[in-house]
């Protein structure tokens, strides 16, 4: 681990396109950092690239220009078994949980441990017993996804995402579709969590009023771009029309509605 490093990522200077739209730029020539220890909130429009970007941060997708640094190491350069040793220090909480149907609470937080290590099964049993307890859910373990409620659910893979004491945690809306209970829970797990156990996070969200109270960094992306970064307050008083557009909810701006497109003169058929 390169300890001498403030920032676990960092993206220096990162464009990316999809294959299938190699004409649109998802990202362009983005940079930020992601202190190491803290939490921090990637917020924007919808579209901006925020999965995305936590897509370059796992290795699942490659950029031709710029860099994805893991603790120093550039995520797209690596070879598979660099790249899956870089994952076993990462855990992942994805957009709807992603929880395995057939299997029981209880094996789907195993799974990382039965798949990565060599630990005997009766230490696997006493970690996933106190994963699970840490989100409340330790009592839970017999029961089968279909028989939890979507706050449960989503606890269930946050136990999962960190079953094998990951340096970094990715969260792809973590509070999607969640009651107002269930969301002040899950926001305050996250905080807790980093905080108990040394994590550096990162997390997607739309809820702008839970995401801003528990992030210490904030990073805004429109239009491919980074409009803000810092902290809460600098955020807030940014005056980038894209940042005010957005924290304000003004549905007129410079912020992109449409996805890019030819013109209507050469789309249609007919002349308009």
């Amino acid at each position: 681990m390169n300890a001498s490093s403030i920032d676990l990522v960092e993206f220096r200077k990162v464009s990316f396109a999809y294959p299938s739209q190699p004409a649109h730029s998802v990202l362009e020539a983005i940079s930020f950092r992601v202190p190491r220890g803290k939490v921090t909130a990637l917020i924007g429009p919808m579209g901006a690239g925020k999965t995305t970007v936590l897509r370059l941060m796992g290795g699942e997708c490659k950029t031709p220009t710029g860099q994805t640094l893991f603790d120093g190491e550039d995520v797209g350069k690596m070879e598979q078994p660099q790249l899956y040793s870089a994952r076993r220090r990462m855990g992942m909480l994805f957009q709807f949980g992603a929880l395995f149907a057939d299997s029981t609470v209880f094996d789907n937080v195993a799974f990382p441990l039965r798949e990565h290590t060599d630990l005997p099964e009766a230490l696997i049993r006493d970690i996933v017993l106190m994963k699970l307890n840490a989100v409340g859910l330790r009592g839970a373990r017999d029961l089968f996804p279909h028989e939890v409620s979507g706050g449960m659910a989503r606890r269930i893979a946050l136990a999962r995402a960190i079953a094998l004491d990951p340096e970094l945690v990715m969260y792809d809306e973590p509070f999607s579709g969640l009651d107002p209970i269930s969301l002040k829970t899950a926001a305050r797990l996250i905080r807790q969590l980093n905080d108990a156990m040394g994590l550096t996070s990162i997390f997607v969200s739309h809820e702008l009023k839970e995401t801003l109270a528990i992030a210490d960094h904030v990073i805004l992306l429109a239009n491919g771009q980074i409009a803000a970064e810092g902290t809460v307050e600098e955020v807030r008083n940014s005056q980038n029309p894209m940042v005010l557009q957005y924290l304000n909810a003004r549905a007129d701006g410079p912020v992109r509605f449409h996805f890019p497109s030819a013109s209507m003169q050469k789309d249609f058929k007919y002349a308009l």
